[in-house]
């Protein structure tokens, strides 16, 4: 089974939203990958409320992709997770490529990085709907691979 691991900042909205939604894509199209998904700078979610966000609980609920009852709560990176994974991809390159040289400078030019702001920056809307269109593309890419 490959790999493949999503960062954002808080492990609460983009990279929870893009790990569920892959591995409901990806099981869909028989493929043999399974995404999980962690925070590079967890302290900074302190208005974090629950598991997931509501965002993203609401996004995959209207796209049919059930969550748990036991969803986890968010996850902090570390250096075992980019090891054990075969792809990795930050959510939004401005805000993450500073992390990956900060926390884990020797992975930062290592992983891919996609330019979906946080909730900031771009709607809710905005944002999971492009999250959703890259995981498109990346799991088309993935099936003729």
């Amino acid at each position: 089974m490959n790999k493949i691991l999503f960062l954002c900042t808080g492990n609460y909205y983009r990279s929870r939203f893009a790990e569920n939604l892959f591995n409901w894509l990806a099981t869909k199209q028989g493929l043999d990958w399974q995404a999980d998904s962690r925070g590079l700078a967890l302290e900074r979610g302190v208005n974090n409320v629950g598991a997931i966000s509501r965002y993203a609980a609401e996004a995959l609920a209207v796209r049919l992709v059930n969550l748990p009852d036991d969803e986890r709560f968010p996850l902090p990176a570390s250096e075992p997770d980019f090891q054990s994974a075969t792809r990795v991809i930050a959510l939004d390159e401005f805000e993450h490529r500073p992390l990956m040289n900060e926390r884990f400078p020797h992975w930062a030019d290592e992983i891919e990085y996609w330019l979906v702001h946080d909730i900031d920056k771009t709607s809710a809307s905005v944002a999971l709907g492009q999250i959703e269109k890259n995981l498109l593309q990346l799991i088309e890419q993935l099936a003729q691979s």
